[in-house]
């Protein structure tokens, strides 16, 4: 079969594949030919591309697959009409680990602040900057899935004081996490008022569309950090370069955007903002993962299965382009 990687980064995770679907071909695009490149393509894999009903239906191929968790780029409901299934890795198989990593090397780089370092050494001056300590704070995870629970886990040994914002708040936190308490989003504005750091793990929703706007930051913390390792539909990048203009918020770290790539030269990029290209979850071990749990389903889907994890149910599922037989 043909698996299409619709971006020309993730060459690790390609890599990954490649060797777990040996048997298959793993073909790569830039997303801006996405359209031009379908012909025999069996699973498209989306990275951060958006699949429409216009992909879908100019397409003969029978999965979407995402090389981790996010879906909010591919239209379900047409790929349902169209009979193709949607899936992407479950948290068993995930990368939280390597997220909440990232999560906690942006705390660290803004708080000891890093450039600042940088800067001072390439000018000979010792015993500055002087940094902040975790140690005491107070930050704020919303979103207590898998990788807000990771976040917690590794922040509790730094013995912070660890709040946790969730829909369901209800469903609580592990006892091992270090969470003191967990709130429901109606009182996300007082937890805010609390916190140093404030830690973006949510998927996106649409409810939860620009979460972080002009409302909710005039409720940060003044000299707060905001950390993204979520979505980047849930922060206003406009209301976030104006509180960071202003002083307001400290400094950013930021792994995913409102629209990637990010420009480089975007405004918001030239206050305290240390930026990554989506990479929080692609490390050595989490590509093994996601390729291994990918590869199960892509065997699944070969063999006229349902994928597990499916994000829907086809009524008349396509198959391969290609029948099994003449594999």
């Amino acid at each position: 079969m043909n698996i299409l990687f619709c971006s020309d980064g993730f060459s690790a995770g390609r890599r990954a594949l490649e060797e777990e679907l040996s048997e298959h071909t793993i073909l790569r695009c830039h997303p801006s030919e996405l359209r031009d490149s379908l012909r025999d393509v069996d699973v498209i894999v989306p990275c951060v591309s958006k699949i429409g009903r216009d992909v879908i239906e100019a397409g003969t191929f029978g999965m979407v697959h995402q090389f981790g968790r996010g879906l909010d780029g591919v239209d379900i409901p047409a790929a349902t009409d169209n009979g193709v299934w949607v899936a992407n890795v479950s948290t068993e198989f995930g990368n939280a680990d390597s997220v909440a990593e990232h999560a906690v090397m942006f705390m660290l780089a803004l708080s000891r602040r890093l450039p600042e370092m940088h800067a001072a050494l390439a000018e000979r001056r010792i015993s500055e900057p002087a940094g902040r300590s975790l140690f005491g704070k107070t930050v704020c995870i919303i979103g207590l899935g898998a990788i807000g629970v990771e976040v917690a886990s590794r922040l509790k040994t730094f013995r912070m004081r660890i709040l946790a914002v969730r829909r369901q708040p209800e469903l609580g936190a592990p006892e091992d996490a270090g969470v003191e308490s967990v709130h429901g989003m109606e009182d996300l504005p007082a937890i805010l008022e609390q916190s140093d750091y404030v830690v973006l793990c949510a998927p996106y929703r649409p409810e939860l569309r620009c979460l972080i706007n002009r409302e909710t930051l005039a409720h940060f913390k003044p000299g707060a950090f905001l950390i993204n390792v979520g979505r980047g539909g849930l922060v206003d990048d406009e209301a976030l370069a104006e509180a960071l203009k202003s002083g307001h918020v400290a400094g950013a770290g930021l792994d995913v955007f409102w629209e990637e790539p990010v420009d480089p030269n975007h405004p918001l990029l030239q206050y305290n903002v240390i930026a990554t290209p989506h990479v929080a979850g692609i490390t050595d071990t989490a590509c093994w993962a996601l390729a291994t749990a990918l590869s199960e389903n892509v065997r699944r889907f070969e063999r006229g299965e349902a994928p597990q994890s499916a994000a829907n149910a086809p009524i008349s599922p396509r198959g391969p382009v290609r029948p099994l037989a003449l594999l």
